[in-house]
């Protein structure tokens, strides 16, 4: 996978903790820099460590499935975006009768975290059998993830959550590409 490719995937898959962090953000009357940091913190550190336990679960097995690895991170980014993108069609409205305490208590953000990091596991995997360097890219996806959930509050504390559902979808159709093209170019030199 080429650097584009990398900070690309990266920014799809950090789209979920976004979309959760404006929404969050919308939910803290008095939104402070600690509040940005623990965002992107809990979300960035669950995406690196996901990605990169996708990756090692994976690769111990690269060697039997090898013939359809292409198939196999086709199939999971293609799941992924597609997922992402449905789940913009969910009618859910945000509650904000909750204080900052309750949306920022450890048990919260460790089920948000891994709630928006299993599909970064997911990519590790796919990782995996294109023989990419997990460290580099987990990196990548880790401070992508932190930078956009840090920001992520603060917008939702100022504007609210007009456009979470459009950047959720964009991300999701950037992994359906992605995947595309991985297929696409193993297809194409016969693997």
């Amino acid at each position: 996978m080429s650097l584009l490719e990398i900070m690309l995937t990266s920014i799809a898959l950090a789209m979920d903790a976004f979309a959760v962090s404006i929404s969050s953000g919308m939910c803290i009357r008095d939104f402070k820099l600690n509040h940005g940091l623990r965002f992107g913190l809990y979300f960035g550190f669950f995406q690196f460590s996901m990605a990169v336990l996708g990756f090692f679960l994976a690769f111990s097995y690269a060697g039997y499935i090898r013939s359809f690895d292409h198939w196999i991170a086709f199939i999971l980014l293609g799941v992924i975006g597609g997922k992402m993108i449905y789940e913009t069609f969910k009618e859910e409205e945000l509650e904000c009768d909750v204080l900052s305490d309750a949306v920022m208590n450890f048990k919260n953000m460790i089920m948000l975290s891994i709630a928006t990091s299993i599909d970064a596991m997911a990519v590790g995997v796919s990782f995996a059998f294109l023989e990419v360097n997990i460290w580099d890219s987990a990196a990548s996806i880790g401070i992508v993830t932190f930078v956009l959930s840090f920001a992520g509050g603060f917008i939702g504390n100022k504007i609210g959550g007009f456009f979470h559902k459009e950047t959720q979808r964009i991300g999701g159709v950037v992994l359906i590409f992605i995947g595309l093209k991985i297929l696409i170019e193993h297809l194409s030199i016969g693997g």
